[in-house]
């Protein structure tokens, strides 16, 4: 679907405009959206805009890198937007061909960041606060700004694993972990280039509009240096909560280990002298005496009871 907004040299918007026979120069500046098009509306970038036949082609191979690209009458970007779906980060690519007459945005899926800007646009009554630049700069601040809810929910479910309130077992916590750390390395492939792309635009000595708006796009700069932190920070909250659950587990099993050892200890000379007694030949020791039993029962007993004490003082059950 092909929608556009014509913005008059009155400051008026024009919503009821068709790709076809359209004279655009009519227009002081105007926004064409290309909201999941059809291959027969994407020819539309090559004959009615003749936008450049590489910038057209990022358009159609999705999920490029986010970057920019200078061309002889506009700017072409690439950004990524976010979405979460069964606890799982996936990212969305928007192109935008940017000059001072016109933006052009193209999606291949649904975009709540450009549906907002354009509503926003549609029922502002102060039309000349915006232009091209201003549309490109709200979308952008918009795709920003949803990426921290998904931090904070990462964060939140990081906090609950390592209260473990519900007493939730050892497996089922570590896979809860991975799973937050799956997430927060996609945010990190999402977060980084559109951090990298912020720091070209404003460093950029071909975009004069984005250094005259500059104070704008640093705030969206800005953020994006907060949310990469957040994801470092959160990655290693991450690493010490798993290094701590394994030291942990490493730790009980040591202690399992350990009063194992203390009993096979114990039991190995009253088997001894089980074994000893339980054997079968003619002339064994003490056989006719009267209290043979309860006295070699009493030396095993006293056996337990010394090892038993010896391990205690050499402090095998702290």
């Amino acid at each position: 679907m092909i929608q556009i907004i014509g913005v008059t040299e009155e400051c008026k918007i024009e919503n009821n405009i068709f790709v076809k026979d359209t004279d655009f120069s009519q227009y002081k500046w105007f926004w064409v959206d290309f909201a999941e098009p059809t291959d027969e509306e994407i020819k539309h970038l090559s004959t009615t805009f003749d936008f450049h036949p590489l910038a057209i082609e990022d358009c159609i191979q999705s999920l490029q890198r986010p970057k920019l690209d200078y061309y002889a009458n506009h700017t072409f970007y690439v950004a990524h937007s976010v979405r979460e779906e069964e606890k799982e980060i996936y990212k969305d690519e928007i192109n935008f061909f940017l000059s001072e007459n016109y933006i052009v945005s193209f999606h291949r899926d649904s975009s709540k960041e450009v549906k907002q800007v354009w509503d926003r646009l549609r029922s502002d009554n102060n039309v000349e606060k915006w232009d091209t630049y201003h549309v490109f700069y709200e979308i952008l601040d918009k795709i920003v700004d949803n990426y921290f809810p998904l931090i904070y929910k990462i964060e939140d479910e990081l906090d609950k694993i390592e209260d473990n309130t519900q007493n939730k077992s050892m497996n089922n916590l570590m896979i809860e972990l991975f799973d937050a750390r799956h997430m927060l390395l996609n945010l990190r492939h999402i977060v980084n280039p559109m951090r990298d792309l912020l720091y070209k635009m404003l460093n950029s000595h071909h975009l004069k509009e984005i250094r005259e708006r500059r104070e704008y796009f640093s705030d969206i700069y800005d953020h994006l240096l907060k949310l990469s932190e957040m994801v470092m920070s959160n990655r290693e909250v991450t690493a010490d909560i798993r290094d701590s659950y394994l030291s942990l587990n490493s730790h009980q099993t040591n202690n399992v280990m350990k009063v194992l050892t203390i009993i096979t200890s114990i039991f190995a000379p009253l088997t001894f002298i089980a074994g000893i007694y339980g054997m079968n030949f003619e002339n064994i020791p003490e056989l006719t005496w009267e209290y043979g039993y309860f006295i070699t029962l009493g030396v095993m007993g006293l056996i337990a009871v010394t090892m038993f004490l010896w391990f205690k003082v050499k402090g095998w059950f702290k």
